[in-house]
């Protein structure tokens, strides 16, 4: 085996680097750089840009591993280049925009809170890293997740920021409150709890059609009034949280009995 191979296989690459293999690493990569840039944009204090920056880099993330997927390109290299592109982009991009915002005001505290949700989110990355090839893994096996999902938790931690740029009202800007929202949010991605994921989501038949018309008008309100909209969604994900631990709950009770008929 020659040097170049040796180190592909160590390194998860597959041999030659094709051009399918450097399809999704390089959309990782886009996401990376959109999620650094709001950090540019909140040093010159273009905070609609700066989240504008941090949302996209959450959409390129959600179709790089979906891609690799299609593509069967799938490697460890991938994996670990995601969850690096993530701690930065969810992370580390998140606190700085919102302590340059808000956070700044409140002397040792809002930094502490801005540290909090960077340490947060990559220690929720390494978690995941460390369990990803583990097979006992109750919340994944039936279709959840374990506490709040990086990009989630950095668009559900810009929701005073939203409330800002929608209202123009400043006591959204208060860096006690923004500092305890942000606490809350860290928590929350590190926390045990089982969280929705798309596949835990399942409608009914009869009411498929609605669901796909609630998502045009989504995204109808998402070009006329971005930031309302942005507000509502994240709303709407905390509302429908505790549905996940009752959901999750239910599976739970539903999985022992069944382990438990077999000895009856």
């Amino acid at each position: 085996m020659s040097d170049e191979e040796r180190q592909n296989r160590l390194t998860g690459l597959p041999q030659g680097l094709t051009l399918r293999a450097l399809v999704p690493n390089a959309i990782t990569v886009a996401a990376l750089c959109s999620g650094l840039t709001g950090i540019r944009f909140a040093i010159d204090g273009n905070w609609k840009m700066a989240v504008i920056a941090v949302i996209l880099a959450g959409l390129l993330d959600g179709i790089d591993g979906r891609i690799a997927r299609l593509l069967r390109a799938q490697s460890r290299f991938g994996a670990e280049l995601d969850s690096l592109a993530d701690s930065l982009s969810f992370g580390v991009a998140p606190a700085f925009i919102l302590f340059l915002w808000s956070l700044h005001d409140l002397p040792r505290f809002g930094w502490f809170a801005a540290l909090g949700l960077a340490i947060c989110c990559v220690l929720r990355l390494a978690r995941f890293n460390a369990r990803i090839d583990t097979e006992d893994q109750p919340h994944k096996s039936a279709g959840f997740l374990t506490g709040v999902p990086a990009p989630v938790g950095a668009g559900l931690a810009f929701l005073p920021l939203y409330l800002w740029m929608a209202s123009g009202r400043e006591e959204f800007r208060d860096p006690l409150a923004v500092a305890v929202w942000v606490a809350a949010i860290a928590f929350l991605m590190i926390s045990n709890l089982a969280t929705l994921s798309w596949t835990s989501l399942r409608p009914r038949r009869s009411i498929r059609l609605e669901m796909l018309a609630l998502a045009g008008l989504v995204f109808a309100a998402l070009l006329t009034e971005p930031w309302w909209t942005l507000a509502v969604l994240c709303v709407g994900y905390l509302v429908l949280m505790p549905y996940g631990w009752i959901s999750y709950a239910r599976v739970r009770r539903q999985r022992a009995t069944r382990i438990a008929a077999p000895a009856d």
